[in-house]
Formats: C-alpha cells, structure tokens, sequence
C-alpha cells in the first residue's frame, strides 16, 4: 500500500495562526491564499449562516473584481475558520488589496444579499447581509492591523 502524505494545510501548526491571509501552496500558476478570518482552535467559529452569507458575497464581488478572469474558486473551510481564495497567474500585493476592497465593498453594500433566492442557492434561507458585514467588518480590521507577509509562523510539522 503506498503512502499516504499529509496534505500541505496539514504540515501548518494552527496553534501558532492569527487572522491574516497566507499563501497556502502554488501549483503551477494557481496560487490558493488562506484567508484566516478566525484563531483556529480558539473556541470562536464561525456559524453556517455567516460563513454561507460572506461567501456568497465576497464570491460575488471577487468575481467582479480587477482579477476576475483569473479567480478559481472562493468557499468556506470546514473548519469554520477562514475561507480560500485560489487564484491564477497571483500577486500577492494585488490580491490582497483585492480582497481589501472586496471586504469595504460588502460592508458598503446597500442591496439585497446576492443569490438569496430559492433558484440560485440551495439554502437560500440561511443568508443573513448583516452577518456578512460583521465578519467583513472583523476581518477587515485584522488585516490592517499588522503587515501581511503571507507566510504561516512558525515552522511546518
């Protein structure tokens, strides 16, 4: 029976993670940037209905960015502490005033929720503006609050 490596989000000590945004792996020229909007393991998770409703509103504006056509895929950790954004051709300076603007685009937004209705989601009635906003707003500030320089702390296990 052959091997079975840890895969790479497995090698990073998450006792030693704050929120910010990291380069998780490069393969090729798709870049997959670990968004971390919560400590893991720290007894703060974000709930279904926050992390469905940023998602459908970052996923929205990102696409709809300076970096649209090379955006990949943005969805929700399982383990309710960030999300991750894979991105072609990336660099990081520019993706991460994208996902700046994207954060202040959200928090900004006067509307209704994107894709909450029954046709375009399957769970079009666990979606909530306000929770989207607050997580943005939260995670917005961890950005500024310190220089991101994309790398995990510590070293890999």
């Amino acid at each position: 029976m052959k091997k079975i490596e840890k895969i790479a989000s497995f090698t990073v000590d998450h006792d030693l993670l704050t929120e910010g945004i990291y380069v998780s792996r490069i393969d090729g020229d798709i870049t997959t940037y670990d968004l971390r909007t919560r400590v893991p393991n720290a007894g703060d998770y974000m709930d279904n209905l926050t992390m469905h409703s940023l998602e459908h509103m970052f996923a929205t504006y990102v696409r709809a960015s300076i970096i649209s056509d090379r955006v990949i895929y943005f969805g929700p950790m399982g383990c309710q502490t960030g999300f991750y954004l894979l991105v072609r051709d990336a660099d990081n300076s520019v993706v991460l005033s994208v996902v700046k603007d994207t954060l202040k685009k959200i928090i900004d937004h006067d509307g209704e929720m994107f894709g909450a209705v029954r046709r375009e989601c399957g769970n079009y009635k666990n979606l909530d503006l306000t929770a989207a906003k607050r997580e943005a707003e939260k995670y917005l500030a961890a950005l500024n609050s310190r220089e991101q320089d994309f790398k995990y702390k510590g070293e890999k296990i």
